[in-house]
């Protein structure tokens, strides 16, 4: 709480969460975790867009989901800019889609890379735009790797099988 007191965007952020779950002794108050998660953006929190951008998203107002989903991905969040991709193609706009898809799928989004792979199935874009951003999605996972991330995942698998 000191730190949310000190306007701690990413404690405003968590606490938001408690809120609107109703976890860790706090009392469920969507309204006040909207506050706060709204707080939290002001603050310049991309993750509250994003999270934003989702509630917003799955309550059916897709005019206020758009606007957070830009706002995250303006701020360098990827899954958000993959998910405002999904939006305008949703919406018929492919160009748009095709663009926040490959600055996603650049940036190591693999989702955005699989959702890039099937318009290209499907006949939209470049065998050499297909290429270059693949290779670009390659070049980001490898600078992301680390033996302990590594480590991390191969556990997560052996728990799952």
């Amino acid at each position: 709480m000191k730190r949310v007191e000190a306007n701690d965007a990413g404690a405003i952020y968590m606490l938001a969460g408690s809120c609107y779950q109703g976890l860790n002794g706090i009392q469920q108050d969507q309204t006040k975790a909207m506050e706060l998660y709204a707080r939290a953006t002001d603050l310049g929190f991309n993750k509250a867009h994003s999270l934003l951008a989702e509630i917003y998203h799955e309550g059916g107002d897709l005019k206020k989901a758009k606007f957070h989903y830009e706002a995250a991905a303006m701020a360098g969040h990827e899954d958000a800019r993959n998910n405002h991709g999904a939006m305008e193609s949703k919406s018929g706009n492919i160009e748009r889609a095709k663009k926040h898809g490959t600055i996603a799928a650049s940036a190591g989004n693999y989702i955005a890379m699989h959702a890039l792979i099937t318009f290209f199935k499907q006949g939209i874009g470049s065998r050499e735009s297909i290429d270059s951003t693949l290779a670009a999605c390659n070049n980001s996972c490898v600078e992301m790797r680390s033996e302990a991330r590594d480590a991390y995942i191969r556990d997560k698998i052996s728990e799952t099988f």
